[in-house]
Order: structure tokens, then sequence, then C-alpha cells
């Protein structure tokens, strides 16, 4: 069920919650967490289809901030849309749609339609503050999810994020790495137990998972890491695949097609391995089941971003 508000206020979003609620249409008891959406006007869409779709796993309510920055002329605005019931998943969707001197102030927006004693998380999925939990939004997040791909300067805005992280902040960029850091600890985990003595990551040279692969690999086995990258006009997009050197040989994982990756380990046969490129719902609902501090995420993107930009460097 979707609900129109044209030219309406906060005020009078929170009534109309309440009376559906009173109604039997949407229960807030329950809900874990309040997400925060910030997107331009008519890009909402398939972040909340993700957000839908996480709700299974995490029921909540959903609050989506639509502006276009830097549109102050228009007159000032707010027209909303509340969706239950089938066109919200296992969530409550508000979706707040600013204009004019009305979108100035997101904060207060917002924060008469929290749930009290929720904890909050702020997600950009697409332009983002240079400081997210400087921002409006991000200083009544617990946690603030940027992706740097949607960024115009994709490995420019992993590094300053590194320069800006506050302990709460994560990136997508470093969502999709899980399946990859899996695998390749996986297949550390195997005999013979040798010391890495080199690495060499591969992929795009737009990919901001590629570096954070890399400075990961650099600061956790503590050796030189190469990074080799392709123009996206003459390879795939994202990480292409990890070479780790040892004396007995070199484990090589790379990505042969979309979502199958091949494994090759010496004196073993080789393997093909399930390695799915991952989608805004997995990304989203694997952050949402951590509210607590990213702290690896924290010393790769502070420590380990940097220390590999002086080896390329040097």
């Amino acid at each position: 069920m979707k609900i129109d508000m044209p030219n309406t206020t906060v005020s009078k979003i929170q009534k109309k919650l309440v009376h559906i609620r009173e109604e039997g249409g949407a229960v807030a008891l329950g809900r874990v967490l309040t997400l925060i959406i910030s997107t331009a006007l008519g890009h909402e869409e398939e972040a909340i289809s993700a957000a839908n779709q996480a709700s299974r796993e995490h029921p909540m309510r959903v609050i989506i901030v639509s502006k276009n920055d830097g549109d102050t002329n228009s007159p000032g605005r707010l027209d909303a849309q509340i969706r239950v019931g089938s066109d919200a998943g296992a969530s409550e969707v508000i979706v707040l749609r600013a204009y004019g001197e009305t979108a100035t102030d997101e904060e207060s927006l917002v924060t008469g339609l929290l749930l009290s004693d929720a904890p909050v998380v702020a997600w950009w999925p697409q332009a983002a503050p240079e400081q997210p939990a400087a921002s409006a939004l991000g200083r009544i997040a617990q946690r603030r999810i940027t992706d740097a791909a949607a960024q115009k300067d994709p490995n420019g805005a992993i590094e300053a994020l590194g320069r800006s992280y506050v302990p709460g902040d994560t990136d997508f960029a470093w969502t999709r790495l899980t399946l990859w850091r899996n695998q390749l600890a996986a297949a550390l985990d195997q005999p013979p137990y040798e010391p890495v003595t080199g690495v060499e990551v591969s992929g795009a040279s737009d990919s901001p998972s590629t570096v954070l692969l890399a400075a990961w690999l650099q600061l956790q086995l503590q050796v030189p890491v190469s990074v080799v990258t392709s123009p996206r006009a003459t390879g795939s997009s994202g990480i292409h695949g990890v070479k780790l050197q040892r004396a007995s040989g070199t484990i090589d994982l790379e990505r042969s097609l979309v979502d199958v990756a091949t494994l090759s380990m010496p004196g073993q046969p080789t393997h093909d391995l399930s390695l799915p490129r991952r989608n805004l719902r997995d990304c989203l609902a694997e952050e949402l089941r951590r509210l607590d501090p990213d702290v690896l995420f924290g010393d790769v993107v502070k420590h380990g971003v940097p220390q590999l930009r002086e080896t390329i460097a040097g």
C-alpha cells in the first residue's frame, strides 16, 4: 500500500503513521533499527528495493531523504509517500522528497520520524558527503555507509574516507570483499603452512575494492603487495585476481567468469569456486548485521591504504 502526502509536514507524516498503525496496517513493534537513505531526486527506487529485501532479515523503518543538492531557488515544499505491506517488505518505508529551502536541513526532516531507542544507520547509495560523520545525517547515526564505487573518483573517495574516518564509518567497496577474503583465508589455512613472500592483486583501475583488498593483504601479511590495473575498456570491472607467492609455489585465485573463480595451488587440482559479484541487497544486509564499529576496516582505510600508496610509489 502506498499513501501519497503532497505538500505536507513531518508532524502530519508522524500522525499518519500512528493512524496506519492503529488501523493494523503496520506495526512498529519489532523494528530493530531505523535506516536513513539519502539520495538524489528520481534515484530512490533501487535503494528502496535493496532495503525492502534486506528488511526480511532486519525488520526496520526506512526513511528516504530525496533532494537535489544546490536547489535553493525552488519554493520550499515537502512531498511524502508512506509504503507499508507488500510495497515495503518487512519494513515501513517513508519517502521524503524535499525541495528548495526545506531540503537544506536533513536532520530536522528525519528526527521526528526515528524509532525511539533504536539504532540509526545512514546510507548514501550515490554521492556521499566528504566527511560522513560530520554531515547532518551522519551525526545522528551509529553506522554510516557509503559506496566509493558510485563516486566520481572511486579511489580518491576511499583515500578521503581514510583521512576523515570515524568509528562507525564503512563502505560497500569493503563489503564486496567478504567472499574474496574468505576464500583467500581458507586457501592459506591449508598445508603447507609457509609464509607468503609476495602478493599481486589485479583489477580494474577504477575499482576501490581492488585497492582495499591489496591494502588488507599487505597489512595482514606484512609483505610488499603489487597492484596491476587495467582500464575498464580492456577488462571487467572490480577485482580480477590475486596471486600469493610462497616457497612451494603460487596460490592463484582468479575470477574467470562473472560469478566463478578458479583457484590454483601447487600439488592440487584446479578448483572452480562460486565467487559472485555482490548486489546492493547482499551488501546492505551484511552491514546491518553489525552495528558496532568495524575495527578492521578502520585499520585498512586509515593505515593500510596509505602504506600501500607508499609501497607503489616507492
